[in-house]
């Protein structure tokens, strides 16, 4: 892959047996998040207000360089930044871990289930997969990179998306979110698409967008931006998520480089969405501006031979990606029954509709949103991932030694190897610090910037931490906090 940096923000759902005195599912979210900082002692807790209203103690940087915190009142993770496309698997994957050790270190892995899933059936809620990627600055954003990624995000979903039973649609009305009907439809093979209202937008609590504006780039604002989606699902399959990252990461190469495919701008990005979505055919068929129609798999080909045209031999991680891609389009040309090995939606399909079969239900039996949701339950002895992985349905593409080593080490290669090694040196030290992506602020010295993501910081580090050697500790009653 080219060097970007990227990463994935997953907001987990919870849910807690109701015949038990547990707590909320916020009340369990802040236990979580209390005992990986203050048991486990895996990070740093902010000891200040961060921007957006965020409190002291509502979350923290991660020693593997992510961060974990409470949005919403829901449990957030965001990984480390990370320029190796597999690396971003690893530290996607890491949470989920550390979520089931801590519910089985405090007793309560049979009262509570944690979800990595994008919906709720019975209140409407949704919890958000936000994918972050870094851009030039000098790449023209809104006459270039939107244009040319818009088409791409409405029909990545083909293989990207996690799968539904049925669907509700949000929609914004004086600010405030209704809730109804659009049509009842048996099976979705997107999770998201029917919360998308525009193409874009700049603030996430008040229109989910395709692509999200916000020009917040954590990084030197002279080189780069920052990509923010809220379109994506989140995914249990380790393969789609590797898939739905490196074919973004291309795509953005190719614009780079001043490469773009032909125009394929469709007549309205935010319906096609929804239709690609529900569309019980599989054919997934959209409308061009230009009056043209085309399936979304011919519309995912037009970018994917740009980029083999343009990208082919360039190293490994690239040709992978290719190469799959490739073979998840002609796959899905000829059956969906193909890809139930790598794609979340048609694992969840054809597990749904085996035992829709074997037990005669129909599609709005309320059975099936159970079932749904527990494919995504991050359980590695209850989920139904998880099921088709231990009998060998599910194609891998990193190992659980990856997974279990990257819970307590940052990457090797970005800034977050630098922010973990000063934030070591601040825990054992128990001096005071505040924290965030690109720089570190002390007490009584200057701030540690790291504006260049790709850096690793080693001599900068040095320096630092000879002249924090100076610093005065915490009292006793901030230690014991």
């Amino acid at each position: 892959m080219s060097k970007r940096i990227f990463g994935i923000e997953t907001e987990f759902g919870c849910l807690t047996e109701a015949n038990r005195s547990t707590g909320s599912p916020e009340g369990i979210a802040a236990r979580v998040r209390d005992y990986a900082f203050y048991e486990l002692k895996l990070g740093i807790s902010d000891m200040h207000y961060r921007d957006w209203g965020e409190p002291p103690g509502n979350g923290g940087f991660l020693f593997n360089g992510g961060r974990l915190y409470i949005d919403m009142g829901h449990l957030e993770y965001a990984t480390p930044e990370c320029v190796k496309l597999f690396d971003l698997v690893i530290y996607d994957k890491v949470i989920e871990r550390l979520i089931i050790q801590i519910l089985d270190e405090i007793e309560l892995n049979e009262e509570v289930s944690f979800f990595k899933n994008n919906i709720d059936h019975f209140t409407g809620a949704t919890f958000g997969c936000h994918e972050n990627y870094q851009l030039r600055r000098d790449v023209p954003f809104y006459k270039v990179v939107i244009p040319t990624l818009m088409p791409f995000f409405v029909t990545r979903q083909i293989y990207a998306g996690a799968g539904r039973v049925g669907g509700y649609e949000e929609i914004l009305e004086f600010g405030e979110i209704q809730r109804g009907y659009d049509g009842l439809v048996g099976f979705q093979i997107s999770q998201r698409a029917d919360h998308i209202v525009t193409e874009i937008y700049e603030w996430i609590q008040f229109s989910r967008a395709i692509i999200n504006t916000r020009d917040e780039p954590l990084a030197d604002y002279t080189k780069y931006r920052r990509l923010h989606l809220l379109v994506g699902d989140s995914n249990m399959s380790e393969y789609a998520t590797a898939l739905k990252v490196g074919t973004t990461s291309l795509v953005l190469d190719l614009i780079e480089a001043g490469h773009r495919p032909r125009n394929l701008a469709l007549s309205d990005s935010v319906q096609a969405i929804k239709d690609i979505s529900r569309d019980q055919s599989l054919q997934w068929i959209v409308e061009l501006q230009s009056g043209e129609t085309i399936s979304a798999v011919d519309l995912q080909r037009e970018y994917l031979n740009l980029a083999r045209k343009i990208l082919k031999g360039r190293d490994d991680d690239t040709d992978w990606v290719l190469r799959e891609w490739e073979s998840v389009l002609d796959d899905l040309e000829k059956d969906w029954l193909n890809v139930t090995d790598r794609v979340d939606w048609a694992a969840k399909k054809w597990l749904l509709e085996t035992f829709m079969e074997e037990e005669g239900l129909d599609w709005d039996d309320p059975w099936l949103e159970s079932l749904d949701l527990e494919y995504h339950h991050i359980h590695p002895q209850r989920g139904l991932y998880y099921e088709l992985e231990k009998q060998g349905h599910t194609r891998r593409v990193v190992t659980d030694e990856q997974i279990e080593a990257a819970l307590r080490k940052a990457p090797e290669d970005t800034r977050a190897k630098a922010r973990t090694h000063v934030m070591r040196y601040l825990f054992q030290n128990h001096l005071p610090c505040i924290v965030d992506w690109h720089q570190i602020y002390f007490t009584h010295e200057e701030p540690f910037e790291m504006r260049d993501p790709f850096q690793t910081y080693e001599k900068e580090v040095e320096v630092v931490l000879k002249r924090l050697s100076q610093q005065p500790k915490l009292s006793s009653r901030e230690e014991d906090r």
